[in-house]
C-alpha cells in the first residue's frame, strides 16, 4: 500500500499485547481504503508479544512508534494524534475490523456537517448484533439510576435507561454526548482547540472527557449508522481485568471532579460521588470474586 505525503484521513493505533487483533485491523485497512489517501500511524507499548516485530516485518506502511515501557492508552494516542499529519485523524483499536466503505463514509460525513467535530461509525459485534456503542454524561441523575437499577429495569425508558441509550435502535444519524473512541473520527481543527486527551485519564474516561471538551468547546459529536465496523472489545484490558476495575471507577471519580466539582448542586455532586464509591467497592468485590473463580 502507497503512503501519501498529505494524507486526507490519519488513522491512530494503540497497541499493547494484541498483535493478532493488530494484524486483522491493519488487513481490514488495506482492503477496504480504495483511493483514499491515509496514514497509518501504530503505537506500540512495549507489547512482549510480538507485535511490534510484526508491523516492521509485514506492514512497512505503517508508522510504528515503539514505547519502552506501557505509558497509558492516554498518552500512546497523544504520540499518534501528535504525529498525524491528515485533517481528520481517527482513534481506531486494534480489535476493529473496518467494513467496506466505511472510512470513505465517515470521510465525506464530516465533509457534509462542518459543524460537526467528531464522528462514530456504528459498531457490530462479532455475531452481528449492533452494540450499545453510544452513551449519555454521566449527570447526577444517571448516576441514582444506574445505582438503583432502574437502567436494567427499564432499559427501554428514554429517562433511566439513557446513560446506555438502551431505548435506541442505533438506525438513524444523531448527534450524541460520548461515542466509544474503538472508532472515533475527529477534525483536527477541532482537536487544536481544545486540546489531546487529558493524561490524567490514563485507560478510561478520556474518550468522555474529550467528547465533553468537544461540547463544550461548540463542536458537535455525532453517530452515523452509514459507516460500519465490526468491534471485539477489551483486547488489551481483558488481560488485567482486576487492575482494570479498580481503575475504572478512579477515573470516574476523577472525571466528576473535573466536570462537577463547582457546576450542580452540592447534594447533587455530593450524593453521586457517595454512590460511585458505593459501586466502586461493590464492583471490585465482586470483579475480585470472579477472578478468583
Amino acid at each position: 500500500m502507497t503512503t501519501f505525503p498529505v494524507p486526507r484521513l490519519s488513522l491512530c493505533i494503540v497497541n499493547w499485547n494484541t498483535r493478532d487483533f493488530l494484524r486483522e485491523c491493519l488487513h481490514s485497512i488495506e482492503a477496504t481504503r480504495g483511493d483514499l489517501e491515509i496514514e497509518v500511524i501504530a503505537v506500540d507499548n512495549a507489547s512482549t508479544d510480538g507485535s511490534a516485530e510484526m508491523l516492521r516485518a509485514d506492514f512497512p506502511f505503517v508508522r510504528l512508534v515503539a514505547n519502552d515501557t506501557n505509558t497509558g492508552y492516554a498518552h500512546a494516542n497523544n504520540q499518534a494524534l501528535s504525529l498525524a499529519t491528515g485533517p481528520l485523524k481517527m482513534l481506531l483499536n486494534t480489535d476493529i475490523i473496518i467494513h467496506a466503505e466505511a472510512l470513505q463514509t465517515l470521510v465525506a460525513f464530516m465533509d457534509a456537517h462542518p459543524e460537526a467535530g467528531a464522528v462514530a461509525p456504528r459498531l457490530l459485534n462479532p455475531d452481528g448484533s449492533v452494540q450499545f456503542s453510544c452513551r449519555s454524561f454521566p449527570d447526577p441523575d444517571i448516576v441514582l439510576y444506574e445505582a438503583l437499577g432502574l437502567s436494567r429495569l427499564f432499559p427501554r425508558s428514554r429517562r433511566f435507561g439513557k446513560y446506555r441509550m438502551t431505548w435506541w435502535d442505533y438506525n438513524e444519524a444523531r448527534a450524541v454526548c460520548q461515542p466509544m473512541a474503538s472508532a472515533l473520527l475527529l477534525r483536527a481543527t477541532a482537536l487544536d482547540e481544545i486540546g489531546l486527551m487529558d493524561e490524567a485519564f490514563p485507560i478510561f474516561f478520556n474518550d468522555v472527557d474529550l467528547c465533553r471538551r468537544l461540547w463544550d468547546a461548540g463542536h458537535e459529536v455525532w453517530f452515523t449508522p452509514d459507516a460500519e465496523m465490526t468491534h471485539f472489545g477489551g483486547a488489551s484490558t481483558r488481560q488485567v481485568r482486576r487492575e482494570m476495575i479498580a481503575e475504572s471507577h478512579r477515573s470516574f471519580l476523577l472525571y466528576y471532579e473535573k466536570h462537577y466539582r463547582g457546576k450542580v448542586s452540592r447534594l447533587s455532586y455530593h450524593g453521586a460521588r457517595a454512590l460511585l464509591r458505593l459501586g466502586r467497592w461493590w464492583r471490585t468485590r465482586r470483579g475480585e470474586a470472579s477472578a478468583e473463580g
